[in-house]
Order: structure tokens, then sequence, then C-alpha cells
């Protein structure tokens, strides 16, 4: 897979997430601990905890990644900013104080493994896959 099309891919699947996340018959409502902004907390098919916040900032990960599809070193720049703050975020989530990103965003749970399983893989095109020509 090429740099440009884990942008892309990855691009498609946050805007689904950000758009799933306000579905609710894929989303049951639910009330989630510590949480300042209530407005649409969720869990997202199930299993992951947003809420209105979590799912813009969803949205936007989404149009970004389709905006830095259209190059090589804008892919490569997505992948590299997708792996340091998904990997950031996969650490507030571990710390009770921080797993609500300080009352505003549900970072907690099913959320901790999802980010650290999508900071890798950007981190693997960001940073460790070669650059070649023809991407």
């Amino acid at each position: 897979m090429s740099i440009r099309t884990f942008a892309t891919v990855f691009g498609v699947v946050f805007l689904l997430a950000g758009v799933a996340g306000f579905i609710p018959g894929l989303s049951p409502v639910h009330a989630h601990p510590d949480l300042h902004v209530t407005a649409g907390s969720r869990l997202a098919l199930g299993l992951f905890p947003v809420n209105v916040l979590h799912n813009l900032v969803h949205i936007a990960f989404g149009v970004w990644g389709l905006a830095a599809a259209r190059s090589v070193a804008g892919a490569r720049f997505y992948g590299k900013g997708v792996a340091v703050i998904y990997g950031l975020l996969t650490l507030l989530g571990l710390i009770p104080a921080t797993n609500t990103t300080f009352g505003l965003v549900p970072i907690y749970g099913n959320d901790i493994w999802l980010h650290a399983a999508l900071a890798l893989v950007a981190a693997y095109f960001g940073f460790a896959r070669a650059t070649r020509r023809t991407a």
C-alpha cells in the first residue's frame, strides 16, 4: 500500500467513524464518568466511548487524511501526525486523571487499544516505511 493510499484509507475510516458516532442505531446512549461535555455521549458501535467533540475530532482527522493524500509529503506528514497524536491519546487514556482529556473527550476503555493500533499503523507509514518515487 502506498503512503497516499494509507492517508486516503485512514481519512475515509475516520470520516465514517465520526459520522457513525452520531447515528443512534449504531451508537447507544452512554453516560461517561467525569465528562463535562455530555452532548452526544454514546458508545460508538457499542464499544467506543464518544461524544460530540470526539466525533468532530474524528471528522477533522478524516478531512486532514483526504487532503494529505494529495501528495506523498502530505501523506507522510499525516502519518507522523496521527502516530504522535494517537500515541499521546493512548497514554492519556491509560491515566485515570486524563482519560476524559480533562472532561472534554472520553478516551478510555476500548479507545485505548484502538488508539494504540492506529498510532502503530500511522507510525509505520509516517516514519518507518521507505519512500518510493512512484508512491
